[in-house]
This record gives C-alpha cells, structure tokens and sequence, in this order.
C-alpha cells in the first residue's frame, strides 16, 4: 500500500517543482510584453499597412515552428546558464533607450531580438543559443530595413530594372529611349518610381527563399545559395514585368497597362519569380543525379 501512495504522489511532486519556472517565465513574459507592447504593436501595423514588408507576419511564425521542429534537440543540450547574458540583457535595454530616445525604430526593434538571445544565454547558456542561431537571427528579417538603407537600396534598383527592361524591349524590337529611370516609348513613357522598383519581391522572395531552403534543402551551402538566388531572379522577374507594361502600352492601351495589369502583373511576375527558384532547385538536384550517374 504504501508503494502505491509513493507512485501516485511522485508526479504530484514533479508538478509542483515545475511551478516555479512556469511563474519565473510567466512573470518575465509579462515584462517583456510591457516593455515592448507599443513597439510590437507599431511593428505589426507596418507589416499590415506596408506592403513591401507584408512578409514580416511569417518571420516570426518560421521561427517558432524551427525553435518547436528542433525541440528534441534542444532538451538534450546540458543547461549552463551564463551570466555573460546579464552582459546581453543590458546591451539590448541601453539600445532600446537610445532607439526610443533618438526615435530610431530599427534600434528599439533589434533590441528586442538582442534580449531573447541575452535571455537565453543567461538561463540555458551558450550551447543553446548556437542551437537556436538561424531561428534566432531570421527574427531580423521581421524588422523592416532603415529609410536611409531602403533608400540606396531602391535607387539603384530602379536604375538596373529601367535599363534591363529597355534591353528587353529593344530585343523584341521596340523603339526605346532610356533616361534614367524613365524610358520612353512611341506610345507612352514608363517612369520605373520607387514602388516598381523590386525591392518589394527582393525582400520577399529572399525570405521566401530561406524558408524554402531550410524546409526542402538540407545542405547549408545550397541553402545560401538558394537565399542568394533570390536577388538576380527578382531583378530579372521585375525587368520581365515592366517590359510587359511596355509592350502592353504599345501594342493595345497605354492606359490599361498603366492600371489594372500594372497591379495584377506584379503577383504574376512574382508567381513566375517563384517558379524560377523552384526551377533552380530542381537543376541543382538533376546536376548531382547526373554526377552521380557519371561517377557510377
């Protein structure tokens, strides 16, 4: 009898010294939502309200279901909890002072990334964060990019999709002339403005990509190759779409080319961006099958 009351009281005993650390991370979740909540909810509004970075909802997501995928690994890493990670919880708040002070948002957010990595540190330890580093350092990718940084990113953007558009439409025989970013045809003038400029497919098909790579590709290298790949095909895809806002212009309506295909085009051409990848991938894997037949 008495073993039996033994057996029954064991996972009593267990719950109750699980308590603490459910109340310890309770209580540090509660803070962290307090002292972030106004730039977590300015964030998620960006995302929301700005379509070039509309991605950003599944940053986050990824994240959680690598950090949930890997889980298995993670419980079988000893816990040594540093206290180098107080050093990392401090560096990350005086960000978050300096970014709300300065009214900077890319530093207050990256604060936020820098304190889950010191708050791992300092209640796991260093072989954790190792473990947890792509899902951990994807979480970059949800902050959108500095107005300084976009803003030399476009501008050359928009002169590379302008003149590879106008090769485009002289290669089919068009008339073009090119100034800039502005390229004229005998129908209508196309301007490639800051919105045309591919930064928007850039940024999600290169995030689209890592995901991509991560899930279906488990060799590292080809994994940055497939990220790398991103920035060429949605160049070329961007190019593909303007050249077909061009010949739509003047071969039927320049108004309607400027209107509604505009807008449609863009989830086409990134549709098409895509399949590009994908092609890629499918390349890469029919190269080592011909290797391997050739070796063989």
């Amino acid at each position: 009898m008495r073993h039996v009351i033994e057996n029954r009281a064991a996972p009593v005993a267990s719950s109750e010294g699980s308590r603490p650390w459910l109340l310890r991370a309770t209580v540090l979740a509660v803070l962290v939502a307090c002292l972030y909540h106004g730039i977590l909810v300015r964030l998620i509004l960006d995302w929301w309200n700005d379509a070039d970075f509309s991605y950003g909802f599944l940053v986050p997501a990824f994240s959680a279901f690598v950090v949930w995928h890997g889980r298995r690994r993670l419980v079988a890493i000893r816990v040594a909890p540093s206290w180098f990670g107080l050093v990392l919880i401090a560096g990350a708040l005086a960000m978050l002072i300096v970014g709300v002070l300065g009214a900077e948002l890319f530093l207050s957010r990256s604060s936020l990334v820098f304190l889950l990595a010191g708050l791992i540190v300092y209640f796991f330890g260093w072989a954790h964060l190792r473990a947890l580093l792509f899902p951990w350092a994807f979480l970059f990718l949800m902050i959108p990019v500095p107005a300084l940084i976009f803003n030399h990113i476009t501008l050359p953007l928009q002169f590379l999709a302008s003149r590879l558009a106008s090769s485009l439409l002289s290669l089919v025989g068009v008339p073009v002339l090119r100034e800039g970013n502005v390229i004229r045809l005998p129908a209508m003038t196309l301007e490639v403005a800051e919105a045309c400029s591919g930064i928007r497919s850039l940024l999600s098909l290169g995030t689209l990509a890592m995901i991509y790579g991560y899930l279906l590709e488990p060799t590292i290298l080809r994994r940055v190759l497939l990220a790398l790949a991103a920035v060429p095909i949605a160049v070329v895809a961007n190019g593909l779409r303007i050249m077909g806002t061009g010949l739509l212009g003047e071969y039927w309506n320049p108004q309607r080319a400027e209107g509604f295909f505009h807008t449609f085009s863009g989830w086409v051409v990134f549709v098409l961006a895509l399949g590009m990848l994908l092609s890629l991938h499918r390349a890469m894997h029919l190269a080592d099958l011909q290797r391997t037949t050739r070796n063989a």
